[in-house]
């Protein structure tokens, strides 16, 4: 008997702006169905592991689940995946999260993957290569309508350059790119990649200049969980690296960041409350 064909489910075009509308940052829970992720590699590559870490996210308080099933370590290592390995590994895991009350964010640089990622329920689509690797990614978002988060990344670090010039230069290609396939701006939201393309030095840099990139009026989004930049700073492995995680994102969010892309959810979901809870104080 032939399989039935899972009928492609319809977002609602709002959803960003609902999401975005709470007036706090949201807090990104990261899932990495992965052998090989520069944090978490390997631990939850089992679905019955990737589903219950899912559903501690969701309790800890997360707002969006960013699934991924090819690791985009940002300082490389990693071993390329094709589109087929990709969708084996999220086949058992995304449906299932998809299916629970978070709307969840495919990570994915290949469209193929993001379009099969959105007919079994993502919302969102992380592309951390802008939309300038794949050709269709574009296209398909446009198609679909749906929220796509783009990220500055580059092929190597360069220390030479001025690093927030080269982030802004990114992004105008990028939404030269939208335009071009008709993504609405409203749609979008910028990522300037920590980690990614960069000394730690210039992640810092970045992070500390997050204001020259609302040029653009789109809602920010940061991921600095425990990247390189924070071991630079102060020396831990990354599973030790939640302190600085925090002061990132704390500070991320205390200059405009809509959203941040977390391992800690729990940790992160509590300082962002308190540091509300003080401002509130005043």
């Amino acid at each position: 008997m032939a399989q039935a064909q899972p009928s492609i489910v319809k977002t609602s075009p709002a959803i960003l702006a609902d999401l975005l509308q709470c007036g706090r940052p949201l807090v990104m829970g990261i899932l990495n169905v992965t052998p090989d992720s520069f944090s978490d590699g390997g631990r939850f590559l089992d679905p019955s592991n990737a589903l219950k870490h899912a559903a501690e996210m969701t309790e800890q308080g997360a707002d969006i689940l960013d699934i991924g099933a090819e690791s985009t370590r940002p300082y490389g290592g990693q071993q390329p995946v094709s589109a087929d390995d990709e969708l084996a590994r999220l086949k058992s895991v995304l449906p299932a999260v998809a299916a629970g009350s978070l709307p969840v964010s495919i990570d994915t640089i290949k469209a193929s993957v993001a379009e099969w990622a959105l007919d079994h329920g993502a919302a969102i689509v992380n592309d951390v290569w802008g939309l300038q690797h794949d050709t269709d990614m574009a296209k398909l978002v446009a198609e679909r309508g749906v929220p796509v988060i783009v990220m500055h990344n580059r092929d190597a670090a360069d220390e030479t350059i001025d690093i927030v010039a080269d982030v802004i230069a990114f992004f105008e290609r990028t939404l030269e790119i939208a335009d071009r396939a008709g993504i609405a701006r409203d749609q979008i939201v910028l990522d300037p990649g920590i980690g990614f393309g960069k000394t730690p030095q210039q992640s810092l840099i970045c992070l500390a200049r997050l204001d020259d990139f609302k040029r653009f009026g789109l809602p920010l989004l940061v991921g600095a969980s425990r990247k390189r930049f924070i071991n630079f700073v102060t020396p831990a492995p990354p599973t030790e690296r939640i302190g600085g995680s925090l002061a990132s994102h704390l500070y991320a969010a205390a200059h405009g960041a809509a959203i941040v892309r977390v391992h800690d959810v729990a940790e992160t979901v509590q300082a962002l409350r308190i540091a509300d809870a003080i401002r509130a104080a005043q």
